[in-house]
């Protein structure tokens, strides 16, 4: 059902784009933006988990770099029945993760400085099985090629802003039309992005809970990096806004119009949901370790669980 769903909002995301184009200029427009959406998508596959770490400068760690968190990584790849993800860390305050990658033998996990130096060892596993979880789902490629599309409309609409309506004899809409297009298609692309996004969201919950075994962990990590991930800005989120359905919490303040709709269910319904998934399983009570001292991964004096 969800890869049915999925598709049918990929396709009407698509749709989208072919509309602008055709805004833009009539018939042969729309089939101009099936051709870029075409090779969009094909770019895509090969090449978004790359531009996607680019645009967050995440620099790649391995057991020598960052221990402990690499061998977190390694660890629930194992139980997860994956290869080993190329594991990247990213210099940003804001505590936050996120995995990219067009299958699972291409597959990247990153997590920001802010999210290892705020979270313990079991919240870490816990997040990090979430975004393995992703991987696992294969909800990495589409994720990031929804990412794609979701810009390029944007781009378009604004393009279309200058350059379309009464401009363009082959736009039967005129100029009203393609202001409406220019705000409508956007939100439209925002509602389905949430629409995918939120979906995934739950089931990478479910089977990142199953990965690290303790529910609970992950239901305290998201209660500790929802509320300070929007108290601390991210300014490369801001500047990628159709990014922000990738990554665990919604890294956006909220104070642009991108933000009308988010990308992640509500925290709360996400814990409730892995509070009874842990009685599911007979662990109810289960407490993750918060009271660990936090340190990085990199090997400091001050040593924590990453050492």
């Amino acid at each position: 059902m969800n890869v049915t769903k999925t598709a049918i909002l990929l396709a009407a995301m698509t749709a989208l784009f072919l509309g602008i184009g055709y805004l833009l200029g009539g018939p042969s427009g729309m089939v101009i933006a099936f051709l870029v959406a075409l090779a969009m998508n094909a770019f895509s596959y090969w090449n978004a988990d790359k531009m996607v770490l680019r645009m967050y400068n995440a620099r790649e760690v391995d057991a020598s770099s960052a221990p402990g968190y690499y061998r977190i990584v390694e660890r629930l790849a194992a139980n997860a029945g994956l290869p080993m993800p190329r594991v990247y860390l990213i210099e940003n305050p804001q505590p936050n993760a996120f995995a990219t990658g067009r299958n699972p033998e291409n597959a990247a996990v990153a997590a920001t400085t802010g999210i290892l130096n705020l979270l313990s060892e079991d919240e870490l596993a816990g997040v990090m099985a979430h975004e393995l979880a992703h991987v696992r789902n294969r909800d990495t490629l589409t994720m990031t090629v929804t990412a794609t599309i979701a810009g390029a409309i944007s781009m378009l609409a604004n393009f279309a802003m200058f350059f379309g309506g009464s401009r363009n004899n082959n736009n039967p809409f005129g100029f009203i039309g393609t202001l409406a297009m220019v705000f409508l298609a956007p939100l439209a692309a925002g509602l389905v992005q949430m629409a995918i996004s939120r979906t995934r969201e739950y089931a990478a919950d479910r089977a990142g809970a199953e990965i690290s075994g303790n529910p609970m962990a992950l239901a305290s990590a998201l209660n500790k990096i929802s509320g300070m991930a929007h108290a601390i800005p991210n300014p490369d989120a801001e500047r990628n806004p159709a990014t922000a359905h990738m990554f665990i919490i919604n890294p956006l303040s909220g104070e642009r119009m991108d933000n009308l709709f988010s990308t992640h269910p509500n925290t709360e319904n996400r814990i409730a949901a892995l509070a009874q998934l842990a009685e599911e399983m007979g662990l109810a009570g289960t407490q993750a370790s918060a009271s660990r001292p936090a340190a990085g991964p990199w090997g400091t004096a001050r040593r924590g669980p990453w050492g």
